[in-house]
């Protein structure tokens, strides 16, 4: 049986890795840099954003069950206007950041991380008004070698 690409990545210090290393390179993007340097960022965001990638990709249900759902992360992002060229700039970083946290490089690993990422942003992009309206009740995405699962 073909592991998760949680799993496959090396687990949960793997994906702390990366989300270490993505948010160092936002932090560094000129343009990325202010939405991830707010003093009123949650003290712990790289281990959510961490524990999020984690369970989206094969691994325990740890952001659902101690941070929160789909639907506040959406509404978290919720309201800032057109950010597309923010979104391509965060995929770069993550991209980028799969390298820096040593993640493996198996091209169709690398394919599903890409894969995920812009799935993932034009997601969080489609609610740019300020009264966008999220729903409730969303369930976690879940992402496979082969894309968006179902259940």
């Amino acid at each position: 049986m073909r592991p998760t690409l949680y799993e496959f990545a090396g687990g949960e210090q793997a994906l702390l890795a990366l989300a270490r290393a993505h948010h160092a390179r936002c932090l560094a993007d000129p343009e990325l840099n202010h939405p991830f340097s707010h003093p009123d960022q949650h003290p712990r965001h790289v281990e959510r954003l961490a524990a999020y990638w984690a369970e989206v990709m094969g691994g325990p249900p740890k952001y659902s069950t101690e941070c929160s759902d789909q639907s506040a992360m959406l509404r978290l992002h919720a309201g800032n206007g057109d950010m597309s060229d923010l979104g391509r700039r965060f995929v770069d970083c993550f991209v980028r950041a799969a390298d820096d946290a040593k993640l493996p490089d198996l091209p169709e690993f690398r394919a599903a991380l890409r894969a995920y990422m812009e799935w993932a942003v034009a997601g969080v992009l489609v609610h740019p008004d300020t009264d966008a309206t999220v729903p409730n009740g969303l369930s976690m995405p879940r992402w496979s070698w082969d894309g968006l699962t179902t259940g």
